[in-house]
């Protein structure tokens, strides 16, 4: 009797050790939830220390909240939009479903404005463009309110009133930043003077360091940028001239001149999309960022730059912020003296005629030496 029952125990601890081996194999078995694959192009290295490596902050930003439910990766030194379509057609051959355009033009210009058709079960997302289609959005941010306060740096600290401006295209997304950053230096030196220099590249740190050098010649005693490197700033620093940078925290390069810079936080924005891509709730749109919900900002303050500015800048902050100020409320001038931008009239982004007229701005205030190039991005 005793041995029946030991077998029968016996019997029962078997089964239960073949039970457990089946569901562990069933969970080996079971396959891992396939990663959602996001792809980011960028215009220059990925390191620049300005545009392309805010974007790629921005892309780690990501991976590291998202960890496993993501697949990241980028290309770049995309100099030329005509390259696109050709890295899309990769992307998408790999399995990438969702893919960020960062700069403009990659997406809405010649052919590549088709390429939303040509793979519609691709998502796109552009920035500093405008076409939104229905498997394609628009993003990028108000950088004229923080630009304008950079500027307002750059003017407390000039002493000859001159300041140099490294411009790259002459689209209406740098036209605009030009003329907030004469506004701002402006307010804290009335009647100063910005010379600009076109490079006609986004990313060319020789074009910028030539560029930056000719404005010195001609008697700029502080440098600021539109461009996508930090080489203004070596120069400035090479000259010991003070310098407002452009995209990213830059100050390393040239810690004792550097003033500030308008910065994007665009992590903010990609986690939010790629979340909503993966929810299935993703819907194409137009989004302008701003100061208020934490998309553009000022970089830290560079030692040189006065308690006085920073409480300046400050005020002037909270105003944008407050929608009590805006650069571009009128009465605003062109360098010819005609009126702009008329009294009681304000480039509201939050309003279509706003964005529109931002969006297609090719004159330059009173106050810009220079004109606007034509020269336009390549491809």
């Amino acid at each position: 009797m005793r041995k029946r029952k030991a077998l029968f125990v016996g019997c029962v601890a078997l089964l239960g050790v073949g039970v457990a081996l089946g569901l562990a194999n069933a969970v080996a078995a079971r396959p891992k939830a396939t990663p959602f694959k996001v792809a980011w192009i960028y215009p220059g290295p990925h390191n620049d220390g300005g545009w392309s490596q805010a974007h790629e902050a921005g892309r780690l930003y990501v991976q590291k909240m998202l960890g496993n439910k993501v697949q990241t990766t980028y290309k770049e030194d995309v100099f030329s939009n005509a390259q696109v379509p050709q890295i899309v057609a990769g992307l998408v051959r790999d399995g990438y479903k969702m893919i960020f355009g960062c700069s403009f033009g990659m997406f809405s210009l010649g052919v590549n404005g088709e390429l939303w058709k040509k793979y519609p079960n691709v998502l796109f997302e552009e920035a500093t463009g405008s076409q939104v289609e229905k498997n394609q959005s628009q993003y990028f941010g108000a950088a004229e309110d923080t630009i304008y306060l950079s500027g307002m740096a750059a003017g407390a600290a000039t002493k000859k009133g001159v300041l140099g401006y490294v411009a790259a295209y002459g689209t209406p997304e740098v036209v605009r930043h030009i003329n907030a950053f004469t506004l701002g230096a402006r307010a804290t030196h009335p009647g100063a003077k910005v010379r600009i220099v076109w490079t006609n590249a986004w990313v060319s740190p020789p074009k910028e360091t030539a560029a930056a050098e000719a404005l010195v010649s001609t008697g700029a005693d502080v440098l600021g940028q539109n461009v996508d490197t930090p080489s203004t700033g070596v120069v400035a620093k090479k000259h010991g001239l003070a310098w407002v940078g452009y995209d990213s925290d830059a100050s390393r390069f040239a810690p004792k001149q550097w003033l500030t810079a308008s910065v994007y936080n665009w992590g903010l924005y990609y986690l939010r999309r790629v979340k909503a891509a993966i929810n299935g709730t993703w819907k194409p749109g137009f989004y302008y960022g701003s100061i208020k919900d934490g998309f553009t900002k000022l970089a830290p303050f560079g030692p040189s730059v006065s308690a006085k500015t920073k409480a300046l800048i400050a005020a002037k902050q909270k105003a944008i912020v407050n929608r009590t100020f805006n650069e571009f409320c009128g009465p605003v001038y062109d360098q010819a003296g005609k009126l702009r931008i008329p009294k009681g009239t304000c480039l509201d982004p939050r309003t279509k005629a706003g964005i529109n007229a931002l969006y297609t701005m090719q004159w330059l205030v009173k106050g810009v030496i220079g004109s606007v190039s034509h020269v336009q991005p390549p491809g």
